[in-house]
Parts: structure tokens; sequence; C-alpha cells
């Protein structure tokens, strides 16, 4: 393993080193991250990627597919049961490809969507003006209400009578509590807009039953396959069957061409991984770590929006502080804890700076953290965010990070192969 590798691109393997030892050796908080399982990594790394297969199984546009026939068919059938879902699309790459997907089978350029706005929890695929979809579609965004920080719905009804879309988005990159998806739904009907949910963050709590599906009430359910689901990286599109013929039709030949079919067989690994009882204890460990560590931050003075967390990620007001989201994401950084500057509701900074960071516990709840853990991640990070630019407090924090994850070791066996070939 590896040798090949070491002597054809000793530079990529040195970076693919490195990038190991990051992993191994600091704290990953990225709310959007986390760590395959060796099959999944396995998976992905087959022969599969050198077969070109447009179409659908069945249907396709090359010969030699019967292979990779089976590899999509098991995603397909095994993401329907875990999501209770009629139709299923795995070849999306990516989750923005998956929006891109449900826009391009409904929509109009120039239709209206109504969506969350970027700042207070969104997506840029939901309709930023810097991504394609704010460009190819008037976008309206409703926000969260500014004393409960949590999601407008008084907002979200007037803004849908008054502008009559022809789709309600929920789904949210940075909201901390559960969503109900229901009130979206009624909503929806009220104004005769379709109701699509984006679950790229949650979905792995949604096939644990520990937060509600939207599946009941959303004509369309896009999501990644790589956050709390823990696969590859890639999206997929859940949908009623009455729309499956335009939705595959949009993906291809309408975003895409050949699917990653090596990144679809790792997807069906990491779907079987899901069905299993180890996975449902997974998510719900990953929920005692974010409510431990949210109540460790906030003993420790910090200020959460909303005040604290229901799934897996929280977002810290550091104007208690006194410093930026910039600053706190590059002084953890330097301390071995990697986490991402974010806006804060009604946020007074620039995207660039924010007031705010992101702060998820997919990855360390991986590694095997528990709560007892996360009172002691919230306390390091604490330490740092009191002293930003105190280098001694840095390194200290910094070796009892790498001390944390040697108790937690990742990859090991990855690890050991890599090192003998240095």
């Amino acid at each position: 393993m590896f040798e090949r590798l070491k002597k054809v691109d000793p530079e990529i393997f040195e970076a693919i080193y490195n990038e190991l030892l990051r992993q191994r050796n600091g704290l990953e908080l990225i709310a959007s991250e986390n760590f395959t399982s060796d099959a999944v990594m396995e998976a992905m790394g087959n022969v599969m990627t050198n077969k070109y297969a447009e179409g659908y199984p069945g249907a396709r546009y090359y010969g030699g597919c019967e292979f990779v026939d089976v590899a999509e068919r098991l995603a397909i059938e095994r993401a329907k049961i875990l999501f209770n879902a009629e139709h299923v699309n795995v070849q999306p790459h990516s989750g923005v490809q998956a929006n891109m997907g449900v826009y391009f089978a409904v929509l109009q350029p120039g239709d209206t969507i109504l969506s969350m706005q970027l700042s207070h929890g969104g997506h840029l695929s939901h309709g930023h003006k810097v991504s394609f979809s704010g460009k190819l579609y008037n976008v309206v965004h409703y926000t969260v209400h500014p004393e409960t920080e949590r999601i407008d719905f008084d907002l979200v009804r007037n803004l849908a009578m008054e502008h009559k879309p022809k789709l309600i988005l929920a789904g949210y990159s940075a909201y901390p509590r559960i969503i109900e998806w229901e009130k979206f739904r009624e909503i929806a009907d009220e104004v005769g807009a379709y109701f699509m949910a984006d679950i790229a963050h949650i979905a792995g709590l949604v096939v644990a039953g520990l937060h509600p599906s939207p599946i009941p009430y959303a004509q369309f359910v896009t999501t990644t396959t790589h956050k709390t689901l823990r696969g590859p990286r890639g999206g997929m599109i859940m949908c009623k069957a009455e729309f499956a013929k335009d939705i595959d039709k949009a993906v291809f030949p309408g975003a895409q061409g050949g699917p990653l079919m090596h990144v679809i067989a790792a997807k069906a690994v990491a779907f079987k991984e899901a069905m299993s009882e180890d996975f449902k204890k997974y998510q719900e460990q990953i929920v005692m770590n974010a409510k431990t560590l949210a109540e460790t931050l906030v003993s420790e003075g910090l200020r959460l929006v909303t005040g604290g967390t229901d799934n897996h990620l929280m977002l810290v007001d550091l104007r208690p502080f006194k410093i930026t989201g910039n600053i706190a994401e590059k002084a953890l950084e330097r301390a071995g804890i990697t986490v991402n500057k974010n806006t804060i509701p009604f946020d007074p900074e620039k995207p660039t700076v924010t007031s705010g960071i992101r702060i998820g516990t997919p990855a360390i709840t991986t590694r095997g953290m528990k709560e007892q853990e996360m009172k002691k991640v919230g306390k390091l990070i604490s330490r740092v965010l009191r002293n930003p630019e105190d280098e001694r407090v840095i390194e200290e924090v910094r070796k009892e990070v790498e001390e944390l994850c040697n108790a937690f070791p990742l990859y090991s066996e990855r690890y050991e192969n890599m090192r003998r070939l240095l």
C-alpha cells in the first residue's frame, strides 16, 4: 500500500501523508466534515473509476456496465430503505449539484425561490447572488427571528403570500435546532409552491430517528453523503415517484455527464454501514457530545446562537470575548483545533470577518470521544479564545490536543504503512 504512489509521485505522497498527520493530530470540529471508514475509502479507490456509465442502470449509453449497474442499484435501494424514499438518484457529484438537479427539474430561469438568507444559516446554492442559483432564479430570503434566533414562520408565510414562489426551500448549513418541516409544507400548499428540503447536514440524524424526516412533507429532498452520513464526498436526490423522470433527466444529461462510479460504489458501502445499530448509537453520541460541548462553552462565558443545540452543531457568538471569527479560526488552528468562521444572525461584521464560529461534533465522535472529552475540548477552546495572541497558551493547548488525539488514534494502519516509506 502506497509504495507505487511514493515511487511515481513523491510530492503527492508527501502531501497525503501530511494531511493524514493533520487529521490524526488535530481536533476536527468543522460541522460539515467527518472521517469515512476504511471500507468506504477502499471502495473509492477501485477499478470502477475507469468506467464511463452515462445514463442509468439498465439504460446506459456505453457497453460493459453490468457490474457498475450492480453498484448503483445497491446504492439506490439502500438509500430508499434508509430514508423511506420513493425515488433516489445517487449520481450528483455534490450537494450543490443535487440542488441544481431539483431546480433544473421543476424551475425555469427567472422563477422565484423562497429560502433562508445565507448569513442566517442558509447555503450558497440556495440562491446567493454569487451562486448559479442566485444568478438564474429570482430569490427571496427569509431570516430567523431577531429575539429567538429561530425560523420566523410568520415572515416565511408573509413573504410566500407576497411573492408566490414556485419553490420553498428549507434545510441549512448553520442552524442548530430542529426544523419543523410540516410548517413549511403548509405554507407551500397555501401558495401552490413545491417544497424542497436540503438535509445535507442532518441526514445521519434523520436516518437514526434523532431529527424528524422531511420525506413525508417535501416533494424533493437533497443531501450530501459525507457529513453526518459519513460516506464519500458526493450528493443525492430523493423525490416523490411522480417526479422521478424529471429528476433523472435534470441530473443526466441536464447537469452532469458520466457518473463517478467508484464514488457511487462507496456511497453504497456507506449506506450499508448506516443501516447498522452501531450507526444509530454513533448518531446518538454525536447529539450528546454536541449538547455537552455547548453547555461547556456556555459555562465558559460564550454565547450560543439560540442558546444551545438540538443537532450536531452550534454557532458561537464571539462578541463577549471581543474577537472576530477570523481571529478565532486562525488562533484555534494554531492550537490544533479546526473550526470555521461563520456569520451569526444579524452579524455586524463582513462575511470574511464574522462575529462567530461554527462547531460540530461528527468527526470527533467518529474517533470515539464522548461527553468527558467534550468538557475538556470546550475548556481548551475557551483558553485559546481568551488568549488568541498568546503563543505560549496556544502551544500549551496544542500539546494537550495532541495528547487527547493520541488517546483516540485515527487511520493507524494507513499511518504506519506511509510512515515506513519515509
